[in-house]
């Protein structure tokens, strides 16, 4: 057996079993109280779901498996996905073992390449990219082994197995989509000897002669991976897969909720602020007129993207990270300078305001700059960059559901004259 595996058969049967004991003895216990805000908000802030991959404080940011953000930024998203899946970070032989399972299972089926090309020219990136993933369900070993009768306490087993395989294929996925839906050329093969974030700089063909984008892609694969389960994307992948579908529909699902504007269109917004920003000022202004232009901003009623966030009340260690490495290899480009002038000066602004919360940059305020500074230029396919690395927490808490044996959800409905007697008694 795999070391992943048998290291996932190792922790999983003791968590299993403690899950089962808490709500044996504490099943009534009442964890969370729910405003009629809150039912009609979008369920925001409801303490509803369990989700034992992250958590995102709101004094810290996002922590993964108990660790923070600041001490995962160097490592490889494979790491971060044997993390995730495991609680642990894995030795090198585990790396190993986990990113030879990655390379054997990295070739895409040749139907779905007929498929892709078979799509209006002008598709949506992340529809051609959704497409193929759902296209691949005939794959799904879980679909089979469940058609055989597997027993419930395999069905971790069989989605990992199809997590496996989807993360393996999903960054030659991605950029043949790149390259043939932005006229980049011909296909190009993954090379078995790079990493997954290597190979997928390798697969879009923009050069990279310094290793800057590699190291870049690196990074942003480990921090778009996750980000707790209520977001929508790992809400709706978790909710179909808590029906049994397998986990091409339920990563296909989640990515479709991921491709709303509500949800993974925030850096391009960003990006097109700043670039708007460069065009006015013929390049990075100085801090003095982006503080003026901050004002004019917020005083015609607009916003300023990439401020403030739903959970954050700090600045997200996201973009602290990206910040970090831009001030290392970015320095020279326009669009990254007004990212770092901008989060100089536009937190100071905010704070002026008392109906603003959090005046701090999220994640989307650097990340979209920094693709475009290394030639990613195409604002419709950053949601599918996003996708790639997002897939990694869905996967991971797809596993650990099924290994949780967590049932189908089924939270009840009510109507609006029931919430009107509510409040009247």
């Amino acid at each position: 057996m795999p070391k992943l595996q048998e290291k996932l058969a190792e922790v999983y049967a003791p968590q299993r079993d403690e899950i089962k004991q808490l709500v044996k003895e504490h099943g009534d216990k009442v964890v969370s109280q729910v405003t009629v805000k809150q039912v009609y908000g979008g369920m925001r802030g409801v303490k509803g779901l369990v989700c034992d991959t992250s958590v995102v404080p709101p004094d810290k940011g996002l922590i993964i498996r108990g660790i923070e953000l600041k001490e995962l930024t160097e490592k490889l998203p494979e790491e971060i996905f044997y993390l995730l899946l495991s609680g642990s970070l894995p030795n090198a032989e585990e790396l190993a073992d986990l990113q030879e399972q990655l390379r054997a299972n990295q070739d895409v089926p040749a139907y779905v390449w007929d498929v892709l090309s078979a799509m209006p020219a002008d598709s949506h990136p992340m529809a051609m990219f959704n497409t193929a993933i759902l296209v691949m369900e005939k794959e799904s070993v879980f679909r089979q082994r469940y058609d055989e009768g597997m027993k419930k306490d395999e069905y971790w087993m069989a989605t990992l197995d199809d997590a496996i395989a989807i993360v393996a294929k999903l960054p030659a996925i991605a950029a043949w989509i790149y390259r043939k839906r932005f006229g980049k050329g011909e296909a190009i093969m993954p090379d078995p000897k790079l990493d997954c974030g290597a190979n997928y700089v390798h697969m879009l063909g923009l050069g990279d002669p310094n290793g800057e984008f590699t190291k870049f892609m690196q990074l942003y694969l480990v921090l778009h991976s996750d980000h707790e389960g209520g977001n929508v994307s790992a809400f709706s992948a978790a909710t179909v897969n808590s029906a049994l579908s397998d986990l091409y529909y339920a990563i296909s699902a989640g990515l479709n909720g991921l491709a709303g504007p509500l949800h993974g269109l925030a850096n391009q917004e960003c990006l097109r602020w700043i670039i708007e920003v460069n065009e006015k000022f013929g390049g990075a202004p100085s801090k003095e007129e982006l503080e003026k232009f901050a004002w004019e901003t917020l005083d015609s009623g607009k916003v300023i993207p990439g401020y403030g966030h739903a959970v954050l009340r700090i600045t997200d260690p996201r973009f602290d990270a990206f910040l970090a490495f831009g001030k290392k290899y970015c320095m020279d480009s326009p669009v990254f300078q007004t990212v770092s002038n901008v989060f100089d000066v536009v937190p100071g602004v905010l704070r002026q305001i008392k109906k603003i919360a959090d005046p701090w940059p999220n994640v989307d305020a650097g990340s979209g700059a920094m693709l475009y500074h290394y030639g990613l230029k195409e604002f419709s396919y950053y949601t599918v960059l996003f996708s790639v690395s997002r897939a990694l927490g869905i996967a991971s808490q797809a596993v650990v559901a099924r290994a949780y044996g967590l049932p189908i959800t089924r939270p009840k409905s009510v109507p609006t004259t029931w919430v009107k007697d509510q409040v009247a008694e």
